[in-house]
């Protein structure tokens, strides 16, 4: 998982902006004080995986503030489009690890709801947050109709994948701590975890000790070989949809890269 920042100052320093920019544009907010567009919220979000989760649960006017080419997004500005997007939003999501969301709506001066959003693809979770978010958006029957996909899908995958182990046993794996949904994904047996932080000396000693045949990286917080000395294959595993916040390509993408590595280990 990516750990997104945004320098505060640039956000308070764009609020002068916004004004003009508002002062320019139409009201489009409705007598109940929401903007929605034919009874739709309008839903900001942090990054592509809070878009994705938004889009799963049924919202459609949603604008992502970090660019999705943008995999860490340490010196990130939001420009005056960004903080009045946020001015005219309904909902704005964003993950406890991104605390500069709510100095966006601060200095966007917006009355939307902040909601924080669980970033994990664990299966479970994500359908917990697309629950959630389809109660808050009113949107429970495209939310239920997503579910139904991604079970079914996520189902088909984890099938493809058993039937891929390495002489029809589990391979044994090294997982991430943010890409332990994708051992989960394959029916990987997880011998040990690492990070966020780099691996120190005796944390490579111990999992190394494990003999295990993959090493599930997170390819947004990479810091390299993490057992270069033993013979594991380290496979890069992406947690962020990409623009079209598609959020089934992240299951598939992980499941097309852990079949090649269980073939060549």
């Amino acid at each position: 998982m990516a750990r997104t920042r945004v320098r505060i100052p640039s956000l308070l320093a764009l609020s002068a902006a916004l004004f003009l920019t508002a002062g320019c544009g139409s009201d489009a907010s409705s007598g109940n004080g929401k903007h929605q567009h034919d009874g739709k919220p309008v839903v900001v979000v942090t990054t592509t995986w809070e878009g994705a989760l938004a889009k799963a649960a049924g919202a459609e006017d949603i604008k992502v503030i970090v660019p999705q080419s943008v995999h860490h997004a340490p010196d990130y500005d939001p420009k005056p489009s960004d903080l009045a997007a946020v001015a005219e939003a309904d909902f704005v999501l964003y993950a406890p690890f991104e605390p500069y969301a709510a100095k966006i709506k601060e200095a966007a001066g917006s009355k939307a709801k902040l909601v924080e959003v669980n970033l994990d693809n664990d299966p479970g979770k994500v359908n917990a947050e697309v629950d959630k978010l389809g109660k808050l958006f009113g949107t429970e029957s495209a939310a239920a109709t997503w579910k139904s996909g991604f079970d079914a899908e996520y189902a088909k995958l984890n099938q493809e994948l058993q039937a891929a182990w390495p002489g029809g046993k589990s391979p044994s794996v090294v997982a991430q701590v943010f890409t332990a949904w994708s051992a989960k994904l394959s029916g990987a047996t997880v011998v040990g975890t690492y990070g966020p932080e780099a691996v120190t000396p005796a944390q490579l000693a111990e999992l190394s000790a494990k003999k295990p045949t993959l090493v599930l990286d997170n390819a947004h917080m990479s810091t390299g070989t993490v057992l270069p000395d033993a013979g594991a294959r380290q496979v890069k595993i992406v947690n962020y949809p990409g623009e079209d916040l598609d959020l089934l390509p992240v299951y598939r993408n992980a499941a097309a890269e852990l079949k090649k590595a269980m073939a060549g280990s």
